[in-house]
């Protein structure tokens, strides 16, 4: 199989269910950003991580691509059955969150990301996950989104924020607060 078609040089794609619609379309956008949650994700896994947590992780990156092609698909036209998010992938997300939380200081200030640079990879994909969601929210008002997409990467920005906090309290990285001016 070729890796291109020359399909898109026109500005357009396909949706899983063969419906054409430009690159710049609402659903487009909010797979795409989808997939750059996904490959910070990989980022983060990809340096040496304290922890158990490439595991959860790798899952974490399988869910995205459950979400994204969820997203891809077109919800009139599209025959195929394909894998959906369920909510105990949610509760997998809530759980971590629980079970780090625990282990760090109470958090009575906002922190401004940094520290440490997988702490900072942390934040950057909390950013991108957080814009994946208002996306999916914008479709949700605008054409519907599949159920659980929304809660999923609502709850995924909170992990990877915990997940920030929680590197940075384990790898000895300080936290700075944000220090509103008076």
């Amino acid at each position: 199989m070729k890796i291109y078609t020359k399909k898109g040089d026109s500005g357009s794609t396909s949706l899983i269910g063969g419906t054409r619609v430009p690159k710049h379309h609402l659903r487009i956008e909010a797979y795409g950003t989808v997939d750059e949650v996904n490959a910070y994700i990989g980022l983060i896994r990809d340096q040496s991580i304290p922890g158990s947590s490439e595991k959860l992780l790798k899952d974490i990156q399988n869910c995205l691509f459950i979400l994204g092609s969820t997203l891809a698909e077109d919800p009139k036209g599209s025959k195929m059955e394909l894998p959906k998010l369920r909510p105990a992938d949610i509760e997998v997300l809530e759980k971590a969150i629980d079970e780090m939380n625990d282990e760090l200081p109470e958090l009575r200030n906002f922190i401004l990301p940094g520290g440490h640079t997988i702490v900072s990879y942390c934040h950057i994909a909390r950013c991108v996950c957080r814009r994946a969601e208002r996306l999916a929210v914008a479709l949700e008002e605008e054409e519907g989104a599949p159920e659980q997409v929304i809660p999923y990467l609502n709850r995924l920005s909170d992990f990877l924020f915990i997940l920030g906090r929680y590197f940075a309290h384990t790898l000895g990285a300080k936290e700075y607060l944000w220090a509103p001016r008076t």
